[in-house]
């Protein structure tokens, strides 16, 4: 056993922390899923079981990833940048048109003869943060010219937000949010940040005007009906109202795992609202845990941003990591009802297909930038020791 442990760390390099961040992740998610999943299994003809075999199984793939992409080297994935966004317009481009309808909306398309749905706005924000990282580390000395720098990453933020807004509102504003701040951090000029969010305010407006003429396509009468439901009623809609219920009956310690009450009236409560479930039956000492996951998640990345060498690691993590904690706190916000109902999922926690996996390649991502830097510092500690 100790062998194998052994072996286990020596295989696993990297920042250790995050590694465990994401396994704590992951036993809670199979328990929250398990738990959360009752009222759906008993509307599809499933047992429980069931969903529990097929998310374990998904999770499995998505650690599975996860060591795929700590393997590779980072530079692998600037270099490769430019054709994940060539790949991922007409994805969008096709989804918007001809994608599978679920829930009034096309943000999925149906593989063939698999017959799995596969959501391309997630692979839209691993193309889209991965080609910006490359542009401003690879264009920092002259990251202020307007023509040189700017212009190659406003158009596909443009681009790639205006591809996924007319489906995915809340998915869109956050990508296109991260963005402006590895802007921010990549030292662009703040006048051409200025610029990309008045586009940005233009590109929402024309969307809204289009709504009009087609709804079908453009949901913007659900991003109006949200935004009035949610200045006009403080207590929230139907499903914030059964998340807050969920969270008071769960009080300090929650009611115990498996012993949720509101999992069979709250929608969504395996994906969208599983933090209320969690806080149920965890309690608020088990809610808080989970975000300060998430911080101390938001914090390792930080720390790898100070110590990478290249500003290309350097901007992947920053990317990678503000997307992961921004939407998880995104999340836990609609469920304590502080920002309208979004439809993000609870990162490496909500049950799902491609979400998890993709989130699961972004934790892979960036612990081979981590890989990388442990491999950097341990090189240069030998060096010092041969001298010595």
């Amino acid at each position: 056993m100790a062998t194998f442990g052994t072996r286990l760390l020596a295989e696993l390099r990297g920042d250790r922390v995050i590694w465990t961040i994401v396994l704590l992740l992951a036993v809670v998610s199979v328990l929250a899923v398990y738990s959360s999943t009752g009222t759906i299994a008993y509307r599809q003809g499933w047992g429980t079981e069931g969903y529990l075999i097929k998310h374990f199984a998904i999770l499995v793939g998505g650690l599975g990833l996860t060591y795929i992409c700590y393997l590779t080297h980072y530079m692998q994935y600037s270099r490769s940048a430019p054709y994940l966004l060539l790949i991922c317009i007409p994805l969008l481009m096709y989804t918007l048109a001809m994608g599978t309808n679920i829930n009034d909306a096309r943000r999925w398309i149906t593989i063939p003869l698999l017959n799995l749905s596969f959501q391309t706005s997630d692979f839209a924000k691993v193309a889209l943060i991965t080609y910006v990282a490359r542009v401003i580390s690879s264009k920092q000395e002259y990251i202020k010219d307007f023509q040189s720098a700017f212009m190659p990453i406003i158009l596909p933020i443009i681009i790639i937000c205006g591809l996924i807004a007319p489906a995915d509102l809340s998915t869109a504003l956050l990508l296109f949010i991260v963005c402006m701040l590895m802007m921010f951090v990549g030292r662009v000029a703040l006048k051409y940040i200025g610029l990309l969010l008045m586009l940005g305010v233009m590109l929402f407006a024309f969307l809204i005007i289009l709504g009009d003429f087609a709804p079908d396509v453009v949901r913007s009468n659900t991003w109006k009906n949200r935004m009035i439901e949610f200045r006009t009623n403080p207590e929230g809609g139907e499903q914030v109202q059964q998340a807050k219920i969920a969270m008071a009956r769960g009080g300090v310690f929650g009611v115990g795992p498996g012993n949720s009450i509101q999992r069979n009236s709250l929608p969504s409560a395996y994906s969208d609202f599983i933090f209320a479930i969690i806080i149920e039956e965890y309690g608020l000492f088990g809610g808080f845990i989970i975000i300060g996951l998430y911080i101390l998640l938001f914090f390792r990345c930080v720390r790898l941003i100070t110590r990478s060498p290249k500003a290309f690691g350097a901007m992947l993590v920053l990317g990678l990591g503000m997307l992961l904690v921004i939407q998880a706190l995104a999340n836990i916000a609609v469920s304590v009802n502080l920002v309208p109902v979004t439809g993000l999922t609870l990162p490496l926690m909500s049950m799902g297909g491609t979400s998890l996996l993709f989130t699961s390649i972004m934790v892979g991502m960036i612990l081979s930038v981590s890989k990388y830097i442990e491999q950097l510092a341990q090189n240069d500690d030998d060096e010092t020791n041969d001298v010595l």
